[in-house]
């Protein structure tokens, strides 16, 4: 029944303008909050040489991947590489804090787990969806 009054469309670009959304606020917030730096030096105590620079280089990343995703530009590749970033950062802060971002836990990896589901999920889908019938 819900099909008839709905008609079919291609929900995807919805989840790309979501994350898009996500990490592009993220980078943001990270340069408008100087946390660049601190970035950089917690890579480099977690023995990455250069922290800095690759702080900088995520966070640029995390800027123009954002805006890449939203226009579906080259947006499996970018998936991919947000999907290994987040993959890190649930190796060197969220896993040894648990499941739960809040409530039972704190700094969990389940939102990163979401974010990765929800890229597998553009990287996987069908370049060209069906048509409407």
């Amino acid at each position: 029944m819900l099909q008839k009054l709905l008609p079919k469309a291609d929900t995807l670009p919805y989840l790309r303008y979501a994350i898009a959304l996500i990490f592009l606020t993220h980078g943001i917030t990270r340069i408008r909050i100087d946390g660049v730096e601190g970035f950089g030096e917690f890579l480099s105590s977690s023995g990455f040489p250069a922290g800095v620079v690759i702080a900088w280089a995520i966070t640029v990343f995390e800027l123009a991947g954002a805006c890449l995703l939203a226009l579906d530009i080259g947006a499996r590749v970018v998936a991919a590489l947000f999907v290994l970033e987040l993959l890190c950062g649930i190796a060197l802060v969220h896993f040894s804090e648990g499941w739960f971002v809040v409530g039972a836990g704190r700094n969990g990896f389940e939102y990163s787990f979401l974010l990765i589901v929800s890229l597998l999920t553009i990287i996987l889908s069908d370049p060209k969806p069906a048509t409407q019938a």
